[in-house]
């Protein structure tokens, strides 16, 4: 078995070599900015750790043995590559605090993300932001990869192993084509209804879907289509075939104009929070703390279009 290596102190590999380019420690000392003793002292150190008297101390100044000069050797390409490491990191890390990257779900991204990334990117000497757009478990995914720093999402489970907070509320809203059955429908939809529906839905892991689950709170009918976007969805609901529950961002212009209708639900509490998620333990760049300020806590104010009778 082989035996434990010392840890060598950098800095008295450093100050060995300005032994020998200097010519003496008292020297080498000074361009140190410390004591003589302190800078015998780290020589010492360096000898007793490998075994090897490195400066003949006979003579005067500080004369290098042969060993010495060997050893010297070995130190600058051990302080150069070090001297490199800590120059390539410094770069590495400035250029991770240039830029800003972040992950939203479809919503988020499509409907408030916008604003967000605007104000950020007014303020003098913000970083440039790489958005990632997908549905909400992949951004979590995403986050816990570390290939994001700060998550947007639209689902009501968050993980533990992450910290959330809530930047605005949204809900959701049932809604068809105009000439829709459930278009002309006198009564609001209950709960077991709306469960036995088929739907054009987003896909799996959408915040929209795991809402829309956790709410009904039973077995629901499979998606009549599965679809992976809002925009999606909207164009299949708006040619009559299928209704589909959506988010109040996505749909308002549509409901606005006529495009589509929302219909009345009873006993099914559809709103939901928007939510801004990191991991716990990180430390977030500057970036992204100032990317949460930007973010401010808030309702989604998007003016409520009644449904046509």
């Amino acid at each position: 078995m082989a035996s434990r290596r010392p840890a060598l102190d950098l800095e008295a590999l450093r100050m060995l070599a300005l032994v020998a380019d200097l010519g003496s420690i008292s020297a080498a000392a000074r361009a140190e900015q410390i004591s003589q003793p302190s800078a015998s002292k780290r020589i010492q150190v360096l000898e007793r750790q490998l075994g090897l008297e490195l400066l003949d101390r006979r003579t005067r100044g500080a004369t290098l043995t042969d060993q010495g000069r060997m050893v010297t050797g070995w130190c600058r390409s051990v302080i150069e590559a070090t001297d490199a490491l800590l120059t390539g990191s410094e770069a590495l890390a400035a250029r991770e605090a240039e830029q800003l990257s972040i992950g939203a779900s479809q919503t988020i991204a499509e409907y408030l993300a916008p604003t967000w990334l605007g104000e950020f990117r007014r303020r003098a000497g913000e970083a440039p932001v790489q958005l990632r757009v997908a549905n909400s478990q992949e951004v979590i995914a995403a986050l816990r990869a570390r290939t994001i720093e700060l998550g947007f999402v639209e689902t009501p489970q968050v993980p533990s192993d992450l910290h959330r907070r809530r930047v605005a509320t949204d809900r959701l809203v049932l809604v068809v084509a105009p000439d829709h059955p459930l278009a002309r429908r006198r009564h609001p939809i209950g709960r077991d209804e709306l469960a036995e529906t088929p739907l054009a839905s987003r896909e799996d892991g959408s915040g929209t879907r795991d809402t829309l689950r956790l709410a009904v709170g039973r077995p629901m009918a499979a998606p009549a289509v599965e679809l992976d976007s809002n925009a999606a969805v909207k164009v299949l609901v708006s040619s009559g075939s299928f209704p589909a529950v959506l988010s109040e961002l996505a749909v308002a212009n549509e409901l606005r104009d006529g495009r589509l209708v929302e219909v009345p639900l009873e006993g099914v509490d559809l709103a939901r929070s928007l939510d801004v998620v990191w991991r716990r333990g990180a430390r977030l760049g500057a970036a992204a703390e100032h990317f949460m300020q930007t973010v401010r806590p808030g309702r989604v104010g998007l003016p409520r279009v009644a449904s046509r009778p």
